[in-house]
């Protein structure tokens, strides 16, 4: 069974930083994408950052320059490293593990709130 735990929200005024992880259980990271998504009130969620087994990151625009992604295989860990926070990155944080090309094969944490507000 697949289990993914976020931890690290909470709150952060602007410009300031946080560390979210997500440990995973029941699933590997070889061969599989891990991430974290967001969701704000109103919005739909949004990719913010992927990394493959292989390490090759990809990052949503909004972030791109301001997060950064990271992981163990050992650990079954990733990170997710927040930088230059702003008001508009408030919102629940999702780890994600997916399969490339299975649809069926997507599996969610239980989120962690990040509010940024002075």
């Amino acid at each position: 069974q697949v289990q993914l735990v976020e931890s690290g929200g909470g709150l952060v005024q602007p410009g300031g930083s946080l560390r979210l992880s997500c440990e995973a259980s029941g699933v590997r990271f070889s061969g599989n994408i891990m991430g974290w998504y967001r969701q704000a009130p109103g919005k739909e969620r949004e990719l913010v950052a992927t990394l493959t087994s292989g390490g090759t990151a990809r990052y949503g625009d909004s972030v791109e320059g301001r997060f950064t992604i990271s992981g163990d295989n050992r650990k079954n860990t990733i990170w997710l490293q927040m930088d230059s926070l702003n008001p508009e990155d408030t919102a629940v944080y999702y780890c994600n593990a997916r399969r490339p090309w299975t649809p069926t094969y997507s599996y969610w944490g239980q989120g962690t709130q990040v509010t940024v507000s002075s």
